[in-house]
C-alpha cells in the first residue's frame, strides 16, 4: 500500500507517534480531503477500506490478502454505505470506526511488545488526550460551541478598527500578558477542524460561516492576508457537500 511501509513501534511513546500519524491522515480523508475520499469510495467497487498510515497519508484500498493480517484492519466495506445515507452520517459514522480501528493497532502493538498493565494504562491516558476522529468529523468536541462563541465574542470587540477581522481566532489588538493568558486558558479547548490540535492565541484561526467549525489558517491554506479579501469563508468540507435528492 502507498505510504504504508511498516515498522513496529516498540515504547508507548513511539506506539503513540504511530497513532497520532495514523489519525492525522484519517482526519485529512475525512475533512480537508473529503472530496477526493468521497469519490474513491465507489459503491460499484469491491469492500474497501480505509487506511492511515503513520506518515500522515491516507488511502482507500482492498483489504490485506493475508489471513491473518500483519495489523488489525480498518471496517470493511465503507463504501458499500456511501450512497444509502446523508454524507454527514457516512463521514460520522467512518469516523467512528477509524477511531476504533486506531485503538486496536495501538493495542496491537501494546500486546505484541509485551506493555504491562501500567504501559497500556499510560497509553490509553495519552491516547485519551486527543480528541477522537468522531470529534473532528462532526464537531462534537468538548465545549467546542461554547469555546468558538466566545472566542467568536471576544475578537468581535477586539477587532472594532477592521471589522473583517472578527470572524477570525487571530487576535491582532495585543492585550496585556494577563488578558492573553485568560484567553488561552477560556479557549484552549477549542478545536482545529482539520487537524483537531488546540486553540493558541498566537496561530491564525479561521472560522466557516457554514458549519461554524473553526480551523488553522495553514491547514486550509488561508493566510491573514487572504482572509481579509473573504465576505464568506467555506471551510473544505461544506464547499464540497452535494446537494441531496
Amino acid at each position: 500500500m502507498e505510504g504504508g511501509a511498516q515498522y513496529n513501534p516498540r515504547t508507548v511513546e513511539e506506539v503513540l507517534k504511530d497513532l497520532k500519524g495514523r489519525r492525522a491522515g484519517l482526519i485529512k480523508a475525512l475533512t480537508t480531503d473529503v472530496e477526493e475520499f468521497y469519490q474513491q469510495c465507489d459503491p460499484e467497487k469491491e469492500n474497501l477500506c480505509l487506511y492511515g498510515f503513520p506518515s500522515e497519508q491516507w488511502e482507500v484500498n482492498l483489504p490485506a490478502e493475508e489471513v491473518p493480517p500483519e495489523l488489525p484492519e480498518p471496517a470493511l466495506g465503507i463504501n458499500f454505505a456511501r450512497d444509502g445515507m446523508q454524507e454527514k452520517d457516512w463521514l460520522a459514522l467512518v469516523a467512528v470506526h477509524s477511531d476504533a480501528w486506531l485503538l486496536s493497532v495501538a493495542f496491537y502493538f501494546g500486546a505484541r511488545f509485551g506493555f504491562d498493565k501500567a504501559d497500556r494504562k499510560r497509553l490509553f491516558n495519552m491516547i485519551n488526550e486527543l480528541p477522537t476522529i468522531y470529534e473532528i468529523v462532526t464537531g462534537a468536541a468538548k465545549k467546542q460551541v461554547k469555546d468558538r462563541s466566545s472566542v467568536s465574542n471576544i475578537n468581535s470587540n477586539k477587532s472594532k478598527s477592521n471589522s473583517k477581522l472578527g470572524k477570525y481566532a487571530k487576535v491582532e489588538v495585543k492585550d496585556e500578558e494577563d488578558g492573553l493568558d485568560e484567553e488561552e486558558e477560556e479557549h484552549g479547548d477549542t478545536l482545529c477542524g482539520a487537524c483537531g490540535e488546540n486553540y493558541a492565541s498566537d496561530e491564525f484561526w479561521i472560522c466557516c460561516d457554514l458549519c461554524e467549525r473553526w480551523f488553522h489558517g495553514k491547514c486550509v491554506k488561508i493566510t491573514p492576508a487572504k482572509a481579509e479579501h473573504i465576505k464568506q469563508y467555506k471551510c473544505p468540507s461544506c464547499s464540497n457537500k452535494r446537494p441531496r435528492p
